[in-house]
């Protein structure tokens, strides 16, 4: 199912968009000397490797100066989404290039994005002798499919609700883990266009089959209950019905999903009565939640 996906494309136009929040997420300990505001992302790097006779491309690197400080260091991170021989040498290869081309130091992280296998994922490249060891190069490493994905049902970042979806679930929590990563979106307040960058990642690696598509609407049903606001605000139902309606189902489909007395409520919340609109009525008053800001 998954051998048509643009997985590099996926990765690299989330962890681009949302790279500081990706940081905090998986590496909180490099916020505290990293300067939010100085990244910026470099050209790609193309090297062959002569030992497969391919060329590679590297993923993100991003130039970052250093907290309080006029010096710079690169971050390089990999999105890799299968398990391949050898990738600790490519890592370091890659370290190697870029040291040798930008002369700063270098924090590099990768990010394994397959399925198939759990074994935890080698983070080092070693050159020994039985004598002595010339070099040991780490990097870190994010194994998607060794995290759970409970541990990151609370946490307000874009980066974790779009990662979950590639998380260790278990086949019979597909609809459910879909409903809690389009949940947790729907609380962060993002625009629109990033809004749909994750749902759009969310549905791409967790594509529903009938099954557990009416499992899925059956938990979406349930948005109406306020995740982190703690009451049933106006705003809190308005966003969950915009977002809803935004999404590719269809606006009088989304509707119907969100569930008609939901729907009900937020139509009184505004002074309407859903049962007596005309179906123009029912559009115009979707066009107006839809163009509201969050």
């Amino acid at each position: 199912m998954t051998n048509n996906i643009d997985h590099y494309r996926l990765f690299k136009e989330l962890i681009s968009t949302f790279f500081v929040e990706f940081i905090e997420l998986f590496f909180p300990q490099l916020m505290d000397y990293l300067d939010r505001d100085s990244i910026t992302f470099l050209d790609k790097e193309v090297f062959t490797d002569v030992t497969e006779g391919e060329k590679h491309e590297s993923d993100l690197v991003a130039q970052v100066r250093f907290r309080g400080k006029e010096s710079f260091f690169l971050i390089h991170l990999e999105a890799q989404e299968s398990s391949r021989k050898w990738f600790n040498r490519r890592m370091f290869t890659y370290f190697a290039r870029f040291h040798e081309k930008f002369v700063l130091p270098i924090y590099p992280i990768i990010i394994f994005s397959y399925s198939w296998q759990k074994k935890e994922a080698i983070s080092q490249y070693v050159v020994d002798f039985p004598d002595f060891k010339v070099l040991e190069f780490n990097y870190q490493v994010v194994q998607l499919n060794r995290l759970n994905w409970r541990d990151f049902l609370n946490q307000p970042n874009p980066v974790a609700s779009a990662l979950m979806a590639k998380m260790n679930i278990a086949k019979k929590e597909r609809a459910k883990v879909k409903a809690e990563c389009l949940r947790l979106l729907i609380t962060l307040r993002l625009n629109p266009a990033k809004m749909q960058l994750i749902s759009g990642f969310i549905d791409t690696y967790l594509n529903l089959n009938p099954v557990e598509e009416i499992q899925f609407q059956e938990e979406i049903s349930t948005f109406s209950q306020p995740v982190q606001e703690g009451n049933n605000s106006p705003k809190h139902s308005n966003r969950i019905f915009r977002f809803l309606i935004q999404r590719q189902w269809g606006n009088m489909e989304a509707i119907t999903d969100y569930g008609s007395q939901q729907a009900k409520i937020v139509v009184a919340e505004r002074g309407y009565d859903w049962d007596t609109m005309t179906e123009e009525e029912k559009e115009e008053f979707i066009d107006k939640i839809v163009q509201e800001p969050s």
